[in-house]
């Protein structure tokens, strides 16, 4: 299956944030990294009274579920510092999973796509450079079509 993960961090060290968890990430059972987008640095997005950002996207290959790779990214986040305290604030690391297959779900859990990544810069200019033509499943766009209209 592959599937695409959107990393961030603004606190810290951010590029070194990102680094030790695209490793934690790549060490993963039943998982290979594919390929790294640039990592960027960016304007944060809905709270901006804050660091800006380095963001990259991961291309994986994974035979784990969604849910599954859900709690792994979470694990990692919390092995790296991430504490959460309030929506959208500073942090010293984020995983999301962007896109997995074409799988459509929401849970309290999970929503898959990601339901703010067609409107993100910061993803679009990413996930533009790894897979450009990619169809979103419910928007059923390109990601160089959403990248496009956002510029």
């Amino acid at each position: 299956m592959s599937c695409y993960l959107g990393i961030g961090s603004n606190l810290g060290k951010k590029a070194v944030n990102i680094r030790k968890a695209i490793d934690l990430i790549s060490k993963l059972p039943k998982l290979k990294v594919i390929r790294t987008s640039t990592i960027i640095t960016t304007k944060p997005f809905g709270k901006i009274n804050q660091p800006d950002f380095k963001n990259c996207v991961l291309e994986l290959k994974t035979e784990v579920s969604p849910t599954s790779l859900l709690k792994r990214c979470l694990e990692i986040e919390e092995q790296l510092g991430r504490i959460r305290k309030e929506k959208w604030g500073p942090r010293i690391i984020d995983i999301d999973i962007l896109l997995y297959n074409d799988e459509v779900i929401k849970t309290k859990s999970l929503i898959l796509p990601h339901p703010g990544l067609h409107k993100r810069e910061f993803v679009l200019i990413s996930l533009n450079e790894l897979c450009p033509d990619l169809i979103h499943p419910i928007l059923k766009k390109s990601i160089k079509d959403f990248y496009r209209e956002i510029k």
